[in-house]
Formats: structure tokens, sequence, C-alpha cells
């Protein structure tokens, strides 16, 4: 996460950014359109995250929400944190937020009897959807 900082936006999947955090594509989405909210400080425990990143965190979060609304018409969304390793954290040392979209029928036979996930574009297609829509959301 901390490389992703001094990025471009394409080369990173940034879709937005702020003061104390920025929106980023997961690289091993769920779903099409799964967004993390990161701090840009390197922080391990939500706990420890200070009020301006907290507040901004969830402000984030919730503009994610209206600009997938937006961008995929998504149907209802899972969020939250996997905090350290043993809670299922992939990147433990760094706190965030997922995002993911979900849509009625998005848990069918691929991803349980399969193995296999259908992402219906590239991700860098996806951000820029996302990021447009992020931008058109900004006053709401």
């Amino acid at each position: 996460f901390c490389a992703i900082v001094a990025m471009t936006d394409e080369d990173g999947l940034v879709v937005a950014r702020g003061k104390s955090v920025y929106a980023v594509l997961n690289l091993y989405p769920y779903n099409a359109g799964h967004l993390m909210v990161v701090p840009y400080r390197h922080v391990a425990d939500y706990a420890a995250m200070n009020y301006d990143e907290t507040v901004e965190m969830s402000l984030f979060v919730q503009h994610a929400l209206r600009a997938l609304r937006v961008a995929s018409g998504a149907h209802g969304f899972n969020t939250g944190m996997n905090l350290g390793t043993v809670a299922g954290a992939g990147i433990a040392a760094h706190v965030h937020q997922h995002v993911v979209p979900r849509w009625g029928g998005d848990t069918n036979f691929m991803p349980v009897v399969g193995a296999t996930r259908v992402l219906p574009a590239l991700l860098g297609q996806t951000r820029e959807l996302i990021a447009e829509a992020w931008e058109s959301t900004a006053s709401a």
C-alpha cells in the first residue's frame, strides 16, 4: 500500500485521493469494483489510527458506496476490515477497509462449484469508470 502512493492513479489503480486516505481497486477482487480505503500512514491497527484518518476513512467508504452505485448499479455491499493475520488480513501490517459491490445472483455456480471468478472488465477500465463516478458524486 505504501508503494501505491507514489504511483500514478492509473498505475496504482487509485480511484480517489484524500488528505489522510485513498481509495484503490483490489488487485484480487472478490467482485468487479472491489475497492479498499487505505490510510497513507503505515499503521496496522484501526485502533491506532488518528481522528482525521478515521473520519476520512468513514467518509471515503460512504463516497465509495455512492460511486459504485452509479458506476455499477450494485444492489448491495459488503464492507469491513480483517485486522490481523488470524482474522484473515492478507496485508496485516497496513489497515484497510474493503468495499465490495454485490448483485443478486453474483454468488452462483462459478465461484462456488467452479472455483472461478468472472470479472466483466479489466481493472484499468473498472478504475476509470469508478473514478468518473467518484467525481460525479463528489457533491452528494
